[in-house]
């Protein structure tokens, strides 16, 4: 692969197909050059200044456009955001300038204690406001908008006041950032609370939404309800034939859109990751040819 470490400022995201870059494919990358429209990289693993991580992103990053993704910013807590967290991402997003930015509606700090899980929140209005006004501090410091991610989730708070899909709305409308449609979130949820996935599908804000996640799941039983499923949004797995099933009646409606590819557990060989992609981008393909087909009739 050819580098020029110079790259163009804000490469837009495609409509097609990414890969959650890891740096054990690196090389595949180089030799082969893929066909792959973007790649989205954790933003906490470029924090430090220097290194082999900033090396291969850098080389990366001259070729590719980029998405950085958060999963340490905790948007949901109750306490101020870590500022210091706030200006490492900053930096991040100064020195690669990401097409796209995104963390999620989570919250994984109390009191200065960090929980290495994204955990989840009551929908409450007051919750609401929290999170629009952290969400707003993030894209004033950034000068950006920014996306955020709807959670897998496995407990529904009995004081929640509002729906998620309400939720993710009303702070898409007030603060003015965008969504990530998380399809695989959308699926374990749905399984685990007993809801339909494409009823949630059909009531998101679908015109907020600047990329969507797939990504696998692990599947248990819930000891608790006569051994129901219970599905644990892993990251470790294949995609499952049925979240296949709801990407392409989602992207049915949304039109071709960024769809990321999302593997961090047990990660596969390069080839794995990038047959996965490439079904995506034929699912975005197929619809295309459909559109165009029903224009010439």
């Amino acid at each position: 692969m050819s580098i020029d470490c110079k790259f163009r400022h804000n490469d837009p995201i495609p409509a097609r197909a990414g890969i959650g870059f890891k740096p054990q494919h690196f090389a595949n990358i180089c030799a082969e050059h893929p066909d792959i429209g973007w790649f989205e990289v954790h933003a906490e693993n470029y924090m430090e200044a220097g290194g082999p991580p900033h090396k291969f992103l850098s080389q990366l990053r001259a070729s590719y456009p980029l998405s950085v993704h958060g999963v340490g910013m905790s948007i949901g807590a109750e306490m101020p955001l870590d500022e210091m967290h706030l200006e490492r991402l900053k930096r991040v997003c100064e020195r690669y300038q990401p097409a796209l930015v995104s963390e999620h509606l989570a919250w994984s700090t109390h009191d200065g204690v960090f929980f290495n899980d994204l955990l989840p929140l009551p929908y409450t209005q007051k919750t609401l406001q929290r999170v629009c006004d952290h969400v707003d501090h993030i894209q004033s410091t950034l000068k950006r908008q920014i996306l955020i991610e709807n959670p897998s989730t496995y407990i529904a708070f009995t004081d929640s006041e509002m729906s998620e899909v309400s939720f993710l709305y009303e702070l898409a409308k007030t603060s003015g950032c965008g969504l990530l449609l998380d399809v695989n979130n959308v699926f374990v949820s749905a399984t685990n609370q007993g809801y339909d996935p494409l009823d949630y599908i059909d009531k998101f804000p679908l015109q907020s939404v600047g990329e969507i996640h797939l990504g696998g799941h692990a599947v248990d039983t819930n000891d608790e309800d006569c051994g129901a499923p219970l599905l644990i949004d892993t990251h470790g797995c294949e995609i499952a034939d049925a979240v296949w099933e709801l990407i392409g009646q989602t992207l049915r409606r949304t039109g071709p859109l960024p769809v990321l590819i999302e593997w961090d557990n047990d990660v596969p060989r390069w080839n794995k990751l990038h047959s996965q992609a490439m079904r995506a981008d034929a699912i975005m393909q197929d619809l295309r040819c459909q559109h165009d087909l029903a224009i010439a009739q």
